[in-house]
């Protein structure tokens, strides 16, 4: 089925198809100087002192998790049992690494307005057997982190974010996905920006960067610095280095052609988000007060992802009503992620304990969409939008 407002558009130009015909021209496709340097320029244009591309969003997290289980670090090392608390509304790949890594996982409740943490809810949720707090910054919209780094304090507990929603979000002027020890975004076609594929670790942590950079591919030697904190030195043999493995590692290596994508790609990001943000205060002005359904209240300076629409507590509406009146009007929709993710089959292979009532995760789980932003002008699309939820 066609719709007139699709989830995602393509952000493409002429650069991005001349970028990857330079790399094709080259002959060389597996990661080398274009991932490079795009790392380079995502580190800086974000603010952090590392950046670690990926094949994905979810192998970014899958690495940060397993970093956690590597570092000498024992303020951040993570072992098998911890426990770790996360929102219940989320992606899949947010959680698995967790289960991956036998983790204790905690859901916790989101709140129905933010979409983020149930911020009374996490501050209930802390214990003593708390060792990381794993944010996720939902739909473009930043958590409230000084509310959680207060509620952290002076507990040993490692703040981490998923951030694969909201690039170029920033509270408080800091860019969202740069307020844990790690951060990790996406760059999927339906994203803020596309690379085809692609993820991105942030870190200001040396230590956790070359444990990264080891776990990205196979878990060996060759793409670390001579002077490292995995191995210490290096030989100045690269034979002797070339198949030294040193750590428990994966292949979730990026190609050059979607580092090439991602400078020509991170030279928009700005304008982007602009854009994205400006149809983001139009949908506020449109849908403010609307009787049927609930929009999501921005925390700092969102970067609107999509834009959710939650039917009113007390509302006779379905959502298969309201589903249907948004496709009759020629919008795509979809469920708000993976709703209520506590109530996915998968669960019984974690081990996970459900902090209270999920009752918000339950009732946004049934009662709530979204629909796509754009990195255009949607004034049509927004004048739509209000005359279907005029009803």
């Amino acid at each position: 089925m066609s719709f007139k407002y699709p989830l995602a558009t393509t952000t493409w130009d002429n650069a991005e198809y001349e970028t990857m015909q330079k790399v094709i021209a080259s002959g060389m496709f597996t990661m080398g100087a274009q991932v490079l340097a795009y790392e380079k320029a995502f580190a800086e244009y974000f603010g952090s002192q590392y950046a670690v591309m990926v094949n994905s969003g979810s192998s970014a997290n899958l690495l940060m998790v397993a970093a956690l289980f590597f570092t000498k670090n024992e303020a951040l090392k993570l072992k098998a049992g911890d426990e770790v608390i996360v929102p219940a509304v989320s992606w899949s790949t947010t959680y698995h690494p967790l289960q991956q890594y036998d983790l204790k996982v905690k859901f916790v409740d989101i709140d129905l307005n933010t979409l983020n943490f149930d911020l009374n809810a996490l501050a209930s949720a802390i214990t003593d057997k708390t060792r990381l707090i794993f944010a996720v910054n939902l739909l473009g919209n930043p958590n409230d982190f000084a509310a959680i780094k207060k509620l952290i304090g002076t507990r040993n507990i490692v703040l981490m974010e998923d951030n694969c929603e909201s690039m170029g979000a920033t509270f408080e002027g800091k860019q969202a996905g740069t307020f844990g020890v790690m951060g990790s975004f996406s760059s999927f076609f339906s994203h803020h920006i596309s690379t085809m594929e692609g993820g991105m670790i942030t870190t200001d942590d040396e230590e956790l960067y070359h444990i990264l950079l080891s776990i990205r591919a196979h878990g060996w030697t060759r793409n670390l610095p001579k002077h490292n904190k995995v191995t210490g030195v290096k030989s100045d043999d690269p034979f002797e280095e070339s198949f030294k493995f040193v750590l428990p590692g994966y292949n979730v290596r990026p190609l050059e052609l979607s580092g090439a994508l991602g400078i020509e790609q991170l030279k928009k990001l700005p304008s982007l988000i602009e854009n994205r943000r400006k149809n983001g205060a139009l949908v506020q002005d449109a849908l403010a007060n609307n009787p049927h359904v609930l929009i999501q209240q921005e925390t700092g300076c969102s970067s609107w992802f999509g834009f959710s629409l939650i039917i009113r507590p007390g509302s006779a509406l379905t959502r298969a009503d309201l589903i249907g009146k948004l496709n009759a009007g020629g919008f795509e929709c979809r469920p708000i992620v993976a709703g209520n993710f506590a109530k996915n089959e998968v669960v019984k292979y974690f081990n996970h304990e459900i902090h209270g009532q999920l009752s918000n995760a339950d009732y946004l789980d049934t009662k709530g969409l979204f629909i796509g932003n754009h990195h255009y002008p949607l004034h049509e699309a927004i004048d739509d939008l209000k005359k279907t939820l005029s009803f």
